[in-house]
């Protein structure tokens, strides 16, 4: 079938609601590969916000030539659904301190694109040097140098932070496990793409909603969309015919037009494949996010 095809038969007449999020975007360097990644991936392991908690992802991997030290490094992006700067401040710090800090040779420096603000690192970060750290001009940004026992970790004295967008998302409802896996992993590889984005939770299995029996879990599973509740639920199960998964990817970004544009490019790679049956998305019948993104808007 062709994508005109697919777009008219498998796209439903639906929409993503979406939440205004601050962002912190800082670029991690280290001396190999490996440490880079280790400090990614550790770093944005959890998505959190839902738990009061920061969440993150990975945006790209950069060379040396768009590093301000040199080195191989990675663009991080850290969100936080809160206009509380404070708490953002140190939710963040949690991140610095136990997942890039302590790896071997690494430095994080500002990546904030037209900041709101600034977040100051010597009182959450830079004291770990325990009174010992000192200011530096390097690589012509006002660093922080932390001694550490292995010399030593290097902070740039203030983190931007921007306005974005959080939370937009697509379900693609697949009629075979290796669907799941398969088109979740193309359509991750096509957003990967597109700059000034990150998914969270990469192929996310567990889709919530805001009403729940258990408040003091937050957000518990969306149940009408359970495959597995789907007898038991009866007419209430939403679970399209044939259907035995509902992946969900979610999107945060900096803008809504690079948000667009990740949705847009990752539900194409999604309709590629014959055991995807439907896409759809996430929403709250248009009464708890900040946004509403139309899914067939995106390819008008």
């Amino acid at each position: 079938m062709s994508m005109e095809s697919n777009i008219e038969s498998k796209l439903e007449d639906t929409y993503c609601e979406a939440f205004k999020g601050i962002c912190s975007r800082v670029i991690v360097t280290a001396d190999d590969e490996e440490t880079i990644k280790r400090a990614a991936y550790d770093a944005t392991s959890t998505p959190g916000t839902v738990i009061g908690r920061v969440e993150g992802g990975v945006e790209s991997f950069i060379d040396g030539s768009k590093t301000p030290d040199g080195r191989d490094g990675v663009i991080l992006q850290f969100w936080y659904n809160t206009t509380d700067i404070q708490k953002f401040e140190v939710e963040l710090s949690y991140r610095i301190r136990q997942d890039i800090l302590v790896k071997p040779f690494t430095s994080l420096f500002d990546a904030s694109v037209d900041p709101a603000g600034k977040i100051g690192t010597m009182k959450q970060v830079g004291h770990c040097g325990d009174g010992y750290e000192w200011e530096e001009n390097l690589y012509g940004r006002d660093m922080i140098v932390v001694p550490i026992a292995i010399p030593d970790f290097k902070i740039e004295r203030e983190l931007g932070y921007m306005n974005g967008i959080m939370g937009a998302n697509f379900w693609y409802m697949c009629s075979s496990k290796e669907a799941v896996l398969e088109a979740g992993r193309a359509a991750l590889k096509a957003i990967e793409k597109v700059e000034g984005v990150i998914t969270p939770f990469d192929i996310c299995s567990a889709a919530s909603k805001p009403e729940t029996n258990y408040p003091w879990i937050g957000p518990t599973t969306n149940h009408p969309y359970c495959p597995s509740l789907k007898k038991t639920l009866q007419e209430e199960s939403m679970v399209p015919e044939g259907v035995g998964y509902i992946p969900e990817i979610v999107i945060n970004g900096l803008n809504m037009e690079a948000v667009q544009e990740a949705m847009k490019v990752g539900i194409e790679a999604t309709l590629d494949f014959d055991d995807v049956l439907k896409v759809s998305a996430g929403n709250y019948q248009g009464k708890l996010g900040d946004y509403n993104i139309p899914l067939k808007e995106l390819f008008e």
